[in-house]
């Protein structure tokens, strides 16, 4: 997908904002985000520490339930309160500490420099209004240089959708979500994510309930979009097929913590966590030596934040426990340059 030189264009103040490529754009340190329930504190993310550098997409791979949407939420600051609190740590991002910003100043920086592609294109789009009218309403929020009236802003999110590959652009932007098919409905999702040209797009399992040609489709569009426009981007996802297609780095995450920490292509040859190598094991292989055998499965299930195990949190359902992981949570270990895995066997190594 090539796009037209006018709509490819970054002017020269945005040029000059952006991170150089190798350079950390985004860091997460000793991140802590709970909810506060009757029943007591549920602690979604808990001691989440991990760097995004310019250029890279990273992808946070896990579980449903092991807090990758909660994480995605915590850098935008937009968990809801109450019941939600980010309770501890620093989100520094181009070198500013993003919680310690106001709500005005929070509000120019999402949906502007940072975007976010959430799940559920169909839920949530905005079921009343247009299309074209949703992706002008960001645009006359964050980019009143480049329209001001709804008739520009509505010229530049025809642009858009024909920058996603939506076929007659012009009379797209009339439509209604339910008028769109699931992958559709994802591509717009896309044009109002990157109508501002984010500096950081966070894209919440965006293949979720799409086919696997049109998730061929999204994923070789977000490929387009990261090099043509520059953005990094953060992948939140539970599919390895997915993150081996697109992303430099992965933080692995289980119950709120990240568990490994490598570039992908290091964890696809050698996975270090028990946890990794289990989710590696199930992915399903079409190679003739694999033909007839049961699709694996790691046993048990991810617990409930309200009923953690003691010690390390996959101790009831890892293949290769010891005592200790009863006992304690393990640190972060660094077993050789560049990686990071929090599990008591790599102690001393």
């Amino acid at each position: 997908m090539t796009m037209p030189a006018k709509e490819n264009a970054v002017s020269g103040q945005e040029r000059s904002t952006r991170k150089e490529p190798g350079q950390d754009l985004l860091k997460v340190t000793d991140l802590h985000t709970s909810f506060f329930t009757p029943e007591g504190e549920v602690k979604a993310v808990d001691g989440v520490t991990l760097a995004l550098k310019a250029g890279h997409t990273l992808g946070i791979v896990g579980e449903s339930g092991c807090g990758k949407t909660v994480l995605a939420l915590s850098v935008l600051r937009l968990v809801p309160d109450p019941p939600g609190k980010i309770t501890q740590g620093s989100i520094t991002f181009e070198g500013v500490d993003l919680l310690g910003l106001d709500e005005d100043r929070m509000r120019a920086i999402r949906g502007n420099k940072i975007s976010m592609i959430f799940q559920e294109p169909m839920t949530s789009l905005n079921p009343v209004f247009t299309i074209g009218s949703q992706i002008a309403e960001v645009i006359l929020l964050h980019q009143q240089k480049l329209a001001h009236t709804k008739k520009q802003a509505l010229e530049i999110a025809s642009g858009m959708l024909n920058m996603v590959g939506i076929p007659e652009a012009h009379k797209r932007i009339r439509d209604y979500p339910h008028q769109l098919s699931g992958g559709m409905c994802q591509r717009v999702m896309i044009a109002m994510a990157m109508a501002c040209r984010p500096t950081l797009l966070i894209a919440d399992e965006p293949t979720t309930a799409l086919d696997v040609t049109t998730q061929a489709q999204i994923l070789g569009l977000m490929r387009d979009l990261k090099e043509e426009i520059g953005t990094s981007i953060i992948l939140v996802t539970h599919d390895l097929g997915v993150v081996a297609q697109v992303c430099q780095d992965v933080a692995v995450m289980y119950t709120g913590h990240v568990v490994e920490y490598s570039k992908a292509d290091e964890i696809f040859l050698k996975p270090l966590h028990p946890y990794t190598k289990g989710l590696m094991k199930s992915v399903p292989r079409l190679s003739e030596g694999f033909k007839g055998e049961r699709l694996y499965a790691i046993p048990g299930n991810v617990p409930t934040f309200k009923d953690m195990p003691r010690g390390c949190t996959f101790n009831p359902r890892c293949p290769e426990v010891m005592d200790i992981c009863r006992a304690e949570f393990p640190p972060i270990f660094y077993p050789c340059a560049g990686r990071e895995v929090s599990c008591w066997r790599y102690k001393g190594a």
